[in-house]
């Protein structure tokens, strides 16, 4: 085979796997793209309306079912929300509001809980469809976890002080 042909034949098979290596490329730099939005814009699939019900778990050992409702206002591009979460069962209920900040998966932000009137500060990271925080406030403390897959929201809320209530676990559901 003369020289000439197995140059050619050498330059289409780099070419081949030029254009593959390329392809590989460009396709970890979508992934690696899309994973750093997520995580610098932890909040832009949260916008609108959603409902749902879980349990809470009372001190004394008792437990009831919950019925919630949340609505998120997202701004900043995914970085910024403003939540509220209204939640009751049969013998309790709360309203919480939040306004959050989100700087590259670092939350920090401000809640509200109107029924008992106390509020405070929020702080915690968002990461992979999972957001943790931790609420405090000068008489009470809570750690709060959500997880976000499509239109489905879980929320763990766990105070840290000494509280009639040991926990709440409620699934959401986006609507529209």
């Amino acid at each position: 085979m003369p020289l000439s042909s197995n140059l050619s034949k050498c330059r289409a098979s780099l070419t081949g796997r030029a254009r593959a290596t390329a392809a590989a490329a460009a396709v970890l730099l979508v992934a690696a793209t899309a994973t750093a939005s997520a995580q610098s814009a932890p909040f832009a699939k949260f916008a609108g309306a959603w409902s749902g019900s879980g349990r809470i778990f009372f001190a004394d050992g008792r437990s009831e079912r919950l019925r919630c409702r949340a609505q998120y206002a997202v701004g900043g591009g995914g970085t910024a929300v403003q939540q509220t979460l209204r939640c009751a069962s049969d013998s309790y209920n709360f309203q919480l509001q939040s306004n959050v900040q989100s700087n590259g998966g670092t939350l920090v932000g401000n809640w509200s809980e109107a029924t008992r009137n106390i509020g405070g500060t929020l702080s915690g990271r968002a990461a992979g469809g999972r957001i943790q925080v931790r609420a405090t406030s000068p008489t009470f403390s809570v750690g709060l976890t959500l997880t976000t897959s499509g239109n489905r929201q879980s929320v763990t809320i766990h105070p840290e002080s000494q509280a009639d209530i040991t926990g709440a676990t409620i699934q959401l559901t986006r609507h529209g």
